[in-house]
């Protein structure tokens, strides 16, 4: 992640548990999938990832930096995928110079910073002229509940509020692609509750031992159960009103 305040992510980076499991979840691979297909045709030179964590969502191009404000998640991120540059950073305070890259991402990462704004227009001043950001957001302020708190979500985001943050950073919206559907929202709120009822129930206290080995033999079942329901939710999202989205992909381009 990618603000100087908490950092819930920092627990989760340092659980193996969390690291073997997170880039199977079928919301990763649809965001991934859609940052993908988003920078297929783009002309691009260096691109800068912000918030990458331990999930890239951009790993077809050896010419990215990859920045986290989490040292480990980005020592686990090198180890794992071992391509591109790995820089520690704040969002908020890129240290980059203007001008260094064709494309920047931005993947599920504002609504956690505190001062979205300030990291806009971050983005902008690193960008060349003509390059483009891409970005990912939670959408519907309506949506925003539990599971936003359980993740330190500061925000979720109305379409025409992040039009509005990127035009007053300089950056100006080309198109929108609808991402995850309300089914997300759904699972995710599910998903919240079962993990809170579990630490309650002192799932954490369990041994290390007892947990190996069932662990390690539903890591090929969790990850097949996600690709299935990858596929339910791309429907979900391609079915749906752009309204009900719960989650959008933009394209923005900065102009001189």
């Amino acid at each position: 992640m990618t603000s100087s305040g908490d950092n819930r992510f920092q627990d989760f980076f340092e659980d193996d548990k969390y690291i073997a499991l997170k880039n199977y979840l079928y919301n990763y691979l649809l965001r991934k999938r859609a940052v993908e297909k988003a920078m297929l045709n783009e002309n691009k030179d260096v691109v800068l990832e912000i918030g990458s964590g331990i999930s890239p969502v951009l790993t077809s191009w050896d010419r990215v930096v990859y920045s986290d404000l989490s040292y480990s998640a980005l020592r686990t991120l090198k180890q794992i995928h071992a391509k591109g540059h790995y820089v520690v950073a704040d969002g908020m305070n890129l240290p980059f110079k203007a001008d260094s890259f064709s494309h920047a991402i931005s993947s599920e990462v504002l609504e956690h910073l505190e001062d979205d704004r300030k990291a806009l227009r971050e983005i902008a001043e690193v960008l060349k002229s003509g390059g483009c950001l891409i970005a990912t957001f939670p959408h519907r302020h309506f949506y925003f509940s539990s599971d936003d708190r359980f993740v330190n979500h500061h925000r979720r985001y109305e379409l025409s509020e992040m039009e509005s943050r990127l035009q007053e950073a300089g950056l100006y919206p080309v198109y929108v692609r609808k991402v995850l559907g309300p089914l997300e929202k759904i699972t995710m709120l599910m998903v919240t509750v079962c993990i809170t009822i579990l630490q309650g129930l002192g799932g954490r206290e369990r041994s290390r031992d007892h947990q190996a080995k069932p662990f390690g033999a539903m890591i090929s079942l969790f990850k097949w159960a996600n690709r299935l329901y990858a596929g339910f939710a791309w429907i979900d999202a391609f079915i749906m009103p752009r309204t009900l989205s719960a989650v959008l992909l933009i394209k923005a381009v900065r102009k001189e």
